[in-house]
């Protein structure tokens, strides 16, 4: 069986549990294929999905469903009547609808998923003084992806002829949802920025950057294009980019999601079938 994994990973979550998942998949006896949609490049590849039995895309959680721009690119392929499988990441807080929304994407684009699955990350906001999830994906996800793979491959082939079930679907309308991806600006106040300090000028920041929004000779983020990713102030090898402090909204989100730090780092994935 020929699959491919197809990702986005700003900050590497998905990405770590993507490769972890390849693992899996080839001990089963499986080839994988892994195509990085991330960056505006990368998006502008055609993928031929001809080529494979099955397909597994593997999102980060923003604002309750996969990035915009990843959306986005979902709705220009064609699914061809092939089984699939998601998984998503997240950084400690809500995950649903991302799974419902993301699963009506790909059955409009002629997919047919048969499972999903989420995993902890370390949310992108500790890069301004949150603490979620600071140490994970860690070894428990990494064996709940073993679980997953294993479910998921006997899904696609054949040997579970089930299809993913019924999911969580948001009481949010679209433009709600719409909305709450603004949310992100109210955290993030202070975009990507090196704030005129020197740097090696390697353009690492603005090669990352899924929306084109970095501009590495300037050293900021352009703030119609930024989607408060992150990606460029984790991938800054001279880390002199930077954010505004994020250490008081932390605060107010764990008491807003009547949580304590301790508690909500104990959360664990779920697999969905």
């Amino acid at each position: 069986m020929k699959l491919a994994i197809v990702f986005f990973s700003a900050t590497q979550n998905t990405r770590t549990m993507a490769k972890t998942l390849k693992k899996e998949f080839e001990t089963l006896g499986a080839s994988v294929d892994m195509h990085d949609i991330t960056t505006l490049a990368d998006r502008q590849k055609e993928i031929s999905f001809t080529a494979y039995d099955a397909v597994v895309f593997g999102f980060p959680v923003h604002s309750l469903r996969a990035p915009k721009i990843a959306r986005e690119w979902l709705q220009t392929i064609d699914g061809e009547g092939k089984k699939c499988a998601m998984f998503f990441t997240y950084g400690g807080f809500i995950v649903h609808p991302a799974h419902y929304s993301t699963r009506e994407i790909l059955n409009a684009q002629h997919f047919k998923v048969v499972s999903s699955a989420e995993y902890p990350g370390a949310h992108t906001f500790n890069l301004g003084g949150w603490k979620a999830f600071a140490d994970r994906p860690d070894n428990q996800d990494f064996e709940l992806a073993r679980q997953y793979a294993v479910a998921t491959y006997k899904r696609f082939s054949g040997e579970d002829e089930g299809i993913l079930g019924e999911l969580d679907k948001s009481t949010f309308s679209e433009e709600e949802l719409d909305q709450f991806e603004a949310f992100r600006f109210k955290i993030i106040t202070q975009l990507p920025s090196r704030n005129g300090a020197e740097c090696s000028m390697c353009k690492i920041c603005e090669e990352v950057c899924p929306s084109g929004a970095m501009d590495f000779e300037t050293g900021q983020a352009d703030a119609e294009k930024c989607i408060a990713c992150l990606g460029c102030v984790a991938a800054c090898p001279d880390q002199v980019l930077t954010i505004n402090s994020t250490t008081e909204s932390w605060k107010m989100k764990l008491s807003k999601g009547k949580l304590s730090e301790t508690e909500l780092n104990k959360q664990v994935g779920a697999i969905y079938l």
